[in-house]
């Protein structure tokens, strides 16, 4: 697995707010909120403007309650579901998010297929996890700050994806809930040693949506960043297009 790039060092930090980004994310916006964009849909850009997309599947998780749903429906401008319901099979959330290359300035859409599957359906039916592992090019580990067990199961989930058909996987950890801090029963400490011992940046979301993109820049900006990090790293250049945009949906 390639190294975690340090953050801002593939994709401009904070692009969201420059005004070069305007013509770009005004294409993910509707009325200064996020468009819900369906498997076959795509932003459309004027013609003058060429932008490549990339393709990336990434699967999401977690024990039951963690907050897998409301993690996909926070990155894609969804309305988060109130109440908590278990995950029947497999959904899947399209999200789209433009970034700026820091070294060549160059400006792509990422393309990220989000797989949602609740935790029972994966133990009751043996054929959803290969589902879930077919392709895939990035995994984020849930736990929440409000339940100690879901932190300390975090290797046991971890070691489920050491071996992926050979493929290389980009692991991020994200802890949820992290503004219901009155009811916190993970440490920092406890976080810090994590991520010393397992060399995994840990993520945090959590709070009330806005309907700006401050909420999820942070995290959609370092998965941006650490698949593009990687795809160069496994072509040994940084010019790779093996996920360019082809006409086929991943």
């Amino acid at each position: 697995m390639a190294l975690v790039p340090p953050l801002g060092s593939v994709v401009v930090a904070d692009w969201h707010r420059c005004k070069d980004s305007k013509e770009y994310f005004s294409k993910i916006l509707q009325k200064k909120r996020r468009k819900n964009f369906g498997l076959l849909e795509s932003p459309v850009m004027p013609p003058h403007v060429a932008v490549d997309t990339v393709h990336y599947k990434i699967f999401i998780s977690g024990k039951s309650g963690v907050g897998k749903t409301a993690l996909a429906a926070r990155l894609a401008g969804l309305n988060i579901p109130n109440m908590h319901y278990e995950t029947t099979g497999i959904e899947t959330t399209v999200v789209y998010w433009p970034v700026k290359l820091k070294d060549s300035g160059r400006v792509l859409f990422f393309r990220l297929q989000l797989w949602d599957c609740g935790e029972n359906a994966l133990r009751r039916f043996d054929h959803l996890l290969p589902s879930c592992k077919e392709q895939v090019d990035a995994v984020l580990f849930l736990f929440s700050f409000t339940d100690r067990t879901s932190f300390d199961d975090l290797s046991n989930q971890m070691a489920k994806w050491t071996e992926t058909s050979g493929r290389h996987v980009v692991k991020l950890v994200v802890g949820t809930k992290f503004d219901l801090f009155m009811h916190c029963d993970v440490a920092e400490s406890d976080v810090r040693h994590f991520q010393e011992t397992s060399g995994s940046p840990v993520l945090r979301t959590g709070g009330e949506v806005s309907d700006g993109l401050g909420d999820v820049a942070p995290l959609l900006n370092c998965l941006a960043e650490n698949l593009w990090h990687q795809d160069c790293v496994t072509a040994g250049s940084t010019s790779h297009y093996s996920h360019q945009e082809t006409g086929t949906v991943l």
